[in-house]
């Protein structure tokens, strides 16, 4: 049996459903059942919360591994001690950590958060795996609202590269970690192969699409206050500026092969993507 936090988000969603392709047992933890009910009898429910430990000791029993993944704007280093604790409380069980591409730099605030989640698991005594995926292809599906109204994306990345990875591709890796020992001890970078700016990603999907998409360059600090007009707590928009400056700057620019050598393939590309989420812009 395999614990799934976050079954529901971009990569969760995807290790759930490899693994029930392979033949395993999965549950998932979530606070709305409902979000869950399209699994039906596929998967084992339980209803809880990475905040109240209170609710883990039920979900964590008789599972061999478990991935853990938190909210983006959630406070997450209480959320991995609660599970951790849950976890070893229930004896032998693996932690596979979601983590970040950018726990290793000192300067970022998100980065350190990361860091310090990644330090409470690998000081744990269990087994675990932390995956440090970079740019995820499924954040172009935030153009959709400005690509729709104005056959616009507005980036504040500059000419910064990165190398989009696609969910399913970070959940194959996950999936690998859990179920497999082959990767336990080890912090793993994962990456797609392809080093893009945003207009380049822009011009591609674009080109998918059949539309005359533009990008439109902005400030880091507009980006920010679109976001907080839009809603979005100051803290977290502050947290994303920081990692806008870093792609801006030339230092997300990274390639990693972990695809496919734990997988076996090579990593899904931005135009087969693009083309498998089309209806998500159109």
């Amino acid at each position: 049996m395999f614990l799934i936090t976050g079954a529901t988000g971009n990569v969760g969603k995807f290790v759930v459903e490899q693994l029930l392709a392979a033949g395993e047992k999965v549950r998932v933890l979530t606070r709305t059942p409902a979000k869950v009910a399209h699994w039906e009898s596929k998967v084992e429910v339980a209803i809880g919360d990475l905040s109240k430990p209170e609710t883990l000791p039920a979900a964590v029993q008789g599972v061999k591994a478990i991935f853990l993944l938190v909210a983006g704007d959630a406070d997450g280093t209480p959320c991995v001690r609660n599970m951790v604790a849950a976890a070893k409380a229930n004896g032998r069980v693996r932690i596979v950590l979601l983590s970040s591409l950018g726990a290793s730099e000192p300067d970022i605030e998100l980065a350190r958060q990361h860091a310090l989640r990644e330090r409470i698991v690998k000081e744990s005594a269990l087994e675990w795996t932390v995956l440090r995926p970079g740019m995820f292809m499924s954040n172009t599906l935030q153009w959709a609202r400005s690509i729709k109204a104005e056959k616009a994306v507005y980036t504040a990345h500059g000419e910064g590269k990165t190398a989009p990875v696609a969910p399913a591709d970070i959940a194959a890796v996950a999936v690998k970690a859990l179920t497999t020992e082959s990767l336990i001890g080890q912090t793993l970078e994962i990456t797609g192969a392809e080093l893009m700016t945003t207009p380049e990603q822009v011009e591609k999907l674009a080109g998918v699409l059949g539309l005359p998409i533009r990008a439109v360059g902005i400030t880091v600090e507009a980006m920010m206050e679109g976001m907080i007009k839009n809603g979005l707590p100051e803290n977290f928009v502050r947290l994303l500026g920081e990692l806008n400056v870093r792609v801006r700057e030339g230092n997300a620019a990274t390639v990693s092969d972990t695809v496919e050598k734990v997988t076996g393939h090579k990593p899904i590309t931005f135009n087969t993507w693009a083309r498998d989420n089309a209806g998500a812009w159109q």
